[in-house]
């Protein structure tokens, strides 16, 4: 066994993309949900807009075959 196999037999070093973009869609629904709270709307449709877009990038990411 090589070792580039070894390493994707176990996923150590695979790094995951849908990951990083979650973590960045969480963050525009929370900058959102603040700026809905304090009244800005236009601020929270922008970033609604985005989170949103970033979503449909995630789910067609994780759709796609490993």
């Amino acid at each position: 066994m090589k070792i580039n196999e070894s390493m994707a037999m176990f996923g150590i070093f695979n790094s995951n993309p849908s990951k990083k973009m979650r973590k960045q869609y969480n963050i525009l629904l929370e900058k959102a949900m603040q700026a809905q709270r304090n009244g800005d709307m236009k601020t929270y449709a922008k970033l609604t807009e985005e989170s949103e877009t970033l979503w449909g990038e995630i789910e067609a990411l994780e759709k796609q075959p490993q």
